[in-house]
């Protein structure tokens, strides 16, 4: 039995497609010779039609509608999507060839949850305005989470940033974020689900090599998409059916047009934790996988014009995705910046072509964390140097690097800094320190064994010690204090969304309940998690799983907060599951080796004075 190219055609870009056919018991042997321009070779196969999109995209689709107008040819009736691991061999050839079994499957949704954003089983949100018992909070939140799985092809590919029916305006609420999804992720690793785990990541690494435009500019190959969407399509030449594509946003129709410059370092964080927790190191081994890794290393560790080794960002490149200030070197994108070189080090097989790259995140790891813990690190010891500092020092020896005026110390922290404890500030610039306190970039600085055993207590010390400021009635502050008065005005630009003690402007998150977890399971510290999720189920179910809480105390429901927020569930649930097994920790948390701190303590003892020229140049020049 023959095929025809019209017939079928084999690509090597989707981890997880092979047609199936009925009426046939025999195997068949395709082969095709495919350029894609300037898409990778993923190093995978599968069978489906495909079609192009106007941007270059490869749409791989499972049709649905009437089989008998299309059994003609090779009599097949419809398509189903398998996972990943069912498609095997790596190639980075372009003729590529497979051998495909007739079995005559169907494409069917047999899962409750989203495909396309809509619900695709029996299973409703349910309202649970009623005081329940903390294992019936456990259960509740399980049962929305798995409502909330979006499907591609039959395959659980994710799951939608919020499940509020009761909100008519959607916005991109029903997309999968790459960032909202991590916590989910982990849930699933923790309780043994690991096939949409493992879906999520080879799918949206396709999504990373995908051509991406903007005002005829395009950023980094490296770059990994704030979110995508699930969508249906009608089916081009059959109005009886329809196909399945993804849609990413890669900052092009984000609020701000902003690059999600944390998206890739997620990924990678999640990649290795889905390694560790499954024991399934077959995915981080292959050839796309570390090919997707080094592509994040080389657009992070591109030379530019700054002296830092911190990455410059723009504002609103992280969970704080709206103007608050933070552009330059926010201490969030650090932290997570440190955490995915020391995952990615982690993982990347030993060959040649890697060495480079490895020497380059060895040294980019080292002075990254020289520079944290000796500029960004603050407490009260600290606080005093900084009030004495001379300015307008000219020397390679200089005290006050930066430039910091002594004047920039608010006021507010002079009573906020307790007598133990401290805190890595949240930006650091020429002439510029923001010294607000964000929960997201110090929790992960704890995780991450970016600030040192000392420093990491003492920001748990902080944390303990300002409690009404920071948790109050819910954890946890995104940051603090809030923008007020004229420099909320200036710095967010009246920004109606981040008000004084609303959103990302002093907010409070329940999903940070996990970070905070996974620090203190580190430090030896859980009664401080502990007593924070006690505070969050007080609530939390009753009020609906809410995206964040508004005022001071956090006594309210965000103004414009979505209820049944998939990240808040899930983080709640990630923080009662690592209490009950703490040893799971480990599948995030990075250890400092020996080789890192001996360099640091090399950096620290010499001469801050380097040698300017160029090592070992003494050629004379030729006029």
């Amino acid at each position: 039995m023959a095929a025809t190219p019209e017939a079928f055609r084999v690509f090597h870009l989707d981890p997880c497609f092979k047609n199936c056919f009925k009426n046939a018991s025999s195997m068949l042997s395709f082969t095709c010779d495919v350029k894609f321009g300037k898409q990778r070779s993923l190093g995978h196969m599968q069978f489906g039609k495909v079609s192009r999109t106007p941007r270059n995209r490869v749409r791989v689709y499972a049709s649905q509608g009437d089989s008998s107008t299309r059994m003609g040819r090779l009599d097949f009736m419809s398509c189903k999507c398998q996972r990943a691991d069912h498609v095997s061999g790596v190639s980075a050839g372009d003729g590529m060839s497979t051998t495909v079994p007739i079995n005559g499957t169907t494409n069917i949704h047999d899962k409750g949850g989203f495909a396309n954003g809509k619900m695709v089983a029996a299973g409703t949100v349910t309202d649970t305005t009623h005081k329940v018992s903390r294992k019936s909070i456990e259960e509740e939140a399980w049962n929305l989470l798995r409502e909330s799985i979006v499907y591609y092809c039959g395959n659980p590919i994710g799951t939608i940033a919020a499940n509020d029916t009761s909100d008519t305006s959607i916005l991109n609420y029903d997309q999968v974020f790459i960032r909202d999804f991590i916590p989910s992720g982990i849930a699933f690793l923790l309780k043994g689900e690991y096939d949409i785990v493992r879906d999520f990541i080879l799918y949206t690494l396709q999504l990373q090599s995908w051509e991406k435009t903007m005002d005829c500019h395009s950023p980094g190959q490296g770059l990994m998409p704030a979110s995508f969407k699930v969508r249906t399509v009608p089916l081009e030449g059959d109005d009886s059916a329809t196909e399945d594509v993804l849609d990413p946003d890669f900052g092009e129709a984000a609020i701000g047009r902003v690059a999600p410059v944390d998206s890739g370092l997620w990924w990678i964080i999640l990649l290795r934790a889905y390694g560790k927790c499954s024991g399934d190191l077959s995915v981080q081994e292959r050839v796309d996988v570390q090919t997707g890794i080094k592509m994040i290393l080389k657009l992070c560790l591109a030379d530019g014009f700054d002296m830092f080794p911190t990455l410059l960002v723009t504002d609103g490149s992280c969970m704080i995705d709206r103007r608050m200030g933070i552009h330059g070197h926010p201490l969030e994108i650090q932290a997570l910046f440190y955490s995915a070189l020391l995952c990615a080090r982690e993982m990347l097989a030993p060959e040649d072509g890697s060495a480079d790259l490895i020497r380059a995140l060895n040294n980019r790891l080292v002075a990254l964390s020289f520079h944290i813990r000796e500029y960004y690190w603050i407490d009260m010891k600290r606080l005093n140097e900084i009030y004495r500092y001379k300015t307008e020092e000219y020397s390679y020896d200089a005290v006050n690097k930066f430039n910091i005026y002594p004047d920039q110390i608010p006021s507010w922290l002079i009573d906020f800094m307790p007598g133990r404890g401290g805190y890595l500030i949240g930006n650091l610039q020429p002439a510029h320190m923001d010294f607000r306190f964000f929960s997201l970039g110090n929790l992960w600085a704890i995780v991450s064994s970016l600030a040192t055993i000392d420093q990491s207590h003492a920001i748990l010390d902080l944390i303990d010690a300002t409690w009404e400021e920071l948790v109050a009635d819910m954890p946890l502050k995104i940051c603090y204090p809030a923008l007020e008065g004229q420099e909320w005005r200036i710095i967010t630009g009246s920004d109606p969304k981040n008000t004084p003690w609303s959103y990302h402007n002093g907010g409070s998150w329940p999903t940070l309940l996990w970070q905070l977890t996974v620090a203190c399971i580190k430090m030896n510290r859980p009664e401080i998690a502990e007593k924070a999720i006690k505070l969050a189920e007080r609530r939390i179910s009753r009020d609906k799983w809410p995206e964040y809480y508004d005022t001071k105390g956090a006594r309210f429901i965000g103004k414009q907060a979505r209820l049944f927020q998939t990240w808040s569930i899930a983080g709640y649930l990630v923080a009662k599951l690592l209490l009950a097994k703490p040893s799971a920790a480990n599948i995030l948390t990075n250890e400092e080796d020996s080789e890192l701190k001996n360099a640091f303590s090399c950096m620290i003892s010499a001469n801050p004075r380097r040698k300017r020229g160029r090592k070992g140049f003494n050629q004379p020049f030729i006029i």
